[in-house]
């Protein structure tokens, strides 16, 4: 099988992994074009040092850094607003001495489940369910490993207000979590 139609053979799942980044779908399409362009246009760098779709994901990542420095102007800086309902949940959460108001379920064994497929599309779900500001945010720090300095200065953002976004972004995932997998079991489809 030839390196071209490998590369398009992981084309569905580099999709998958933009729009969750970006959630536009424009602009995922446009990053995995520019990914296998790449990976097309020096099919000599992958030199098997890694199995492709790692390699595929991470020429992505860098795709899709530059889509977001690219558009920053076109975010208002309305969608970075609190809303009401953050504080809410910090308040039900959290006793006045930070700690928990309730244990948090007990999770079993996270690595076995992060492993599972039915897992990784439920917390993609769940990740879907953030407000998009609070939800880019998030993927910026988690997923593209991006440092909290680079994030304040591509979104404009404080530190303080980075932080509280992904305290919240953290909580609200947490919460789906505890309600949508570790609280019940998934049927398999």
């Amino acid at each position: 099988m030839t390196i071209e139609n490998q590369i398009a053979e992981h084309r569905i799942y580099l999709l998958r992994y933009a729009r969750l980044q970006l959630r536009n779908d424009t602009w995922a399409e446009d990053a995995v074009s520019e990914t296998i362009l790449a990976a097309l246009t020096k099919p000599q760098a992958f030199a098997n040092k890694s199995q492709l779709k790692t390699w595929l994901v991470g020429i992505l990542k860098h795709k899709i850094i530059d889509s977001i420095r690219q558009r920053t102007r076109e975010v208002t800086m309305d969608a970075f607003e609190d809303d009401d309902r953050g504080d809410l949940l910090d308040t039900l959460t959290f006793k006045p001495d930070g700690h928990f108001v309730e244990s948090p379920a007990d999770w079993g064994n996270p690595e076995q489940d992060l492993s599972s497929q039915q897992f990784l599309m439920v917390l993609e779900a769940c990740n879907e369910k953030l407000p998009p500001a609070m939800g880019r945010v998030f993927l910026m720090r988690e997923w593209l490993e991006l440092s909290c300095d680079d994030i304040c200065k591509e979104l404009g953002l404080t530190s303080t207000n980075l932080y509280v976004q992904l305290h919240r972004a953290r909580l609200r995932l947490r919460e789906c979590l505890e309600l949508n997998w570790f609280g019940k079991i998934i049927p398999t489809p």
